[in-house]
C-alpha cells in the first residue's frame, strides 16, 4: 500500500512539473549533522555558552533540530523580521541592551502581535497582564499595549534592566524572564550555583535560553541551514505616520480609516493594541498608513462631525417586548451589527426606554 502511495506521488510530482513546463532545479540543503557543526564559540549577550561541555552542546542540539524541523515556522521568523526587528535593535541599542535580547521576542512570539500563551500571556514579548501593567502597558478592555510592538518593547526593556540588577546576568534575566526572577532566585539559593548551564530549572525554563540561541544561529548564517531568501522574499518594513487623535467620545475605528484614506483592517493591523471596532474617548497617539498624514484632522473632523449628526437620527426607543434579535430584524439589520454600535453583549439584558443606535442603510 505505501509502495503504491509512493508511486501515485511520484506521478502527480512528475505531472506538476510538466503542467508548468519546468523541470524542478533543487537548492543546495545542508545536512542536519551538518548543520549541527559550530562555526565559531557561541556567546548569549557576550556570555559564553560552554558548548564543550557534552550535555550543554546536547540540550543546544535539541532545540535547534527542532527548530530546523519546523522550516516553515523558520521562513515566517525570517520573513517577519524585517517587518519588527529594526525598531527592536533600535530600541535596544539607545537602552544600552545587547543586541542578542531581541531573539527572546522571536523564541516567546515568533513576531506575531496577537500571539498569546495558555497562561494567558499575550503579544510580542508575552507578557502576562500584571507584569505589564507594573512596566506602563495599558491593558484593558479597550485597548490592550502588550500588542503594540513599540511600547511592549520599552515594557520588556524596562523589565529586562530591573532583571539583570537582580541577576547579575543577561542569561539568567532571560530565564527570569521566561519563569519569574523570585523562582529563579529560590533555585540558585536551594541549588548553591548562579550559573545557568549548571541549574536544574522548569523544563520549559532549562529549553528556554537553547531555544534563543539556536534562532540566533539560524537568523546569523540562513544559507548554512539551507534558507536561501533573497530581499524580495523578507516582508516590507512597517511604514507608517503617527498621529494625534482627540477622540471626543467613543469613535468606529471605521471614522478614523476614512480620514486615513484607507479602511478598517489597515488601521487595526497597524494598531494591533485597540481592541473591538471603536477608540474610546480621550487622546491617542495611532498609527496610520504612511502618507496620510496630511490633511487627517480636518478629514476626520469632517466625518466626526457627520457621524455625530447621522447617530443622533439613528436613535431607537426600547418598548416592553422588545429583545435585540427582534429588534435586528425589524430593522433588517444583522444583530452583530446591533451588538457592535451600542457595544453589548449578547446575554445582556435591554429593558424598556433604553436607547439603541440603528444605522439605517446609507447612513453609517
Amino acid at each position: 500500500m505505501k509502495l503504491r502511495l509512493l508511486f501515485v506521488l511520484v506521478i502527480v510530482l512528475f505531472s506538476l512539473s510538466n503542467t508548468y513546463g519546468e523541470e524542478f532545479k533543487g537548492v543546495p540543503f545542508p545536512s542536519l549533522i551538518s548543520s549541527l557543526k559550530p562555526s565559531a564559540p557561541l556567546e548569549f549577550c557576550d556570555e559564553r555558552v560552554p558548548t564543550e561541555i557534552q550535555e550543554i552542546r546536547e540540550r543546544l542540539e535539541k532545540e535547534l533540530l527542532l527548530a530546523l524541523w519546523d522550516r516553515p515556522q523558520v521562513i515566517l521568523w525570517l520573513k517577519r523580521s524585517r517587518r519588527y526587528l529594526p525598531y527592536i535593535e533600535k530600541m535596544l541599542k539607545e537602552s544600552n541592551i545587547p543586541d542578542d535580547i531581541k531573539y527572546i521576542a522571536i523564541a516567546e512570539s515568533a513576531l506575531r502581535p496577537h500571539a498569546r500563551s495558555r497562561k494567558r500571556a499575550v503579544g510580542f514579548w508575552q507578557f502576562m497582564i500584571q507584569t505589564g501593567r507594573k512596566y506602563g502597558l495599558i491593558i484593558n478592555e479597550h485597548i490592550d499595549e502588550r500588542r503594540n510592538i513599540f511600547a511592549s518593547t520599552q515594557a520588556a526593556i524596562r523589565y529586562l534592566k530591573d532583571l539583570y540588577e537582580i541577576m547579575g546576568s543577561w542569561t539568567l534575566s532571560a530565564a527570569a524572564y521566561n519563569m519569574g526572577e523570585n523562582r529563579v532566585k529560590a533555585e540558585i539559593l536551594e541549588q548553591g550555583t548562579d550559573n545557568y548551564y549548571q541549574l536544574y530549572l522548569h523544563n520549559e525554563t532549562q529549553r528556554f535560553i537553547f531555544r534563543i540561541l539556536s534562532i540566533k544561529l539560524i537568523f546569523s548564517n540562513p544559507a548554512k541551514y539551507g534558507f536561501y531568501l533573497s530581499e524580495e522574499d523578507y516582508y516590507p518594513p512597517l511604514e507608517f505616520d503617527w498621529i494625534q487623535i482627540n477622540c471626543l467620545q467613543d469613535t468606529p475605528i471605521r471614522i478614523i480609516a476614512q480620514a486615513a484614506k484607507t479602511h478598517f483592517k489597515a488601521i487595526k493591523d497597524l494598531n494591533p493594541e485597540i481592541r473591538g471596532h471603536y477608540s474610546v474617548k480621550g487622546n491617542h497617539t495611532i498609527l496610520i498608513p504612511k502618507g496620510s498624514a496630511k490633511g487627517f484632522q480636518c478629514r476626520y473632523q469632517d466625518l466626526f462631525k457627520r457621524w455625530v449628526e447621522t447617530k443622533k437620527e439613528s436613535v431607537y426607543i426600547v418598548k416592553k417586548g422588545d429583545n435585540l434579535s427582534l429588534i435586528a430584524d425589524r430593522f433588517n439589520v444583522p444583530l452583530v451589527a446591533l451588538l457592535i454600535w451600542n457595544k453589548l453583549d449578547l446575554k445582556a439584558p435591554i429593558h424598556p426606554g433604553d436607547r439603541l443606535i440603528i444605522y439605517r442603510k446609507g447612513k453609517n
